[in-house]
């Protein structure tokens, strides 16, 4: 294999090793947004099914055009 050759492949290598690291970073970032989604909403269906009267309060709210 040519110098020039093993060259080009270490530096494909190293893009590749940086790329793979940064999307590794944005998985785990978007993985916890997800984890704290899940527990909002969790949290919500808690709220609204211990009281079912949330629910039906919003819906008695909506201004007069709808």
């Amino acid at each position: 294999m040519s110098e020039h050759r093993l060259s080009d492949l270490e530096v494909k290598c190293a893009y590749l090793e940086k790329t793979l690291g940064e999307l590794s970073d944005v998985v785990w970032r978007q993985q916890r947004e997800l984890d704290a989604m899940k527990d909002a909403y969790k949290q919500l269906r808690d709220r609204v099914s211990a009281d079912p009267g949330l629910v039906d309060a919003s819906r008695q709210d909506r201004p007069p055009h709808y």
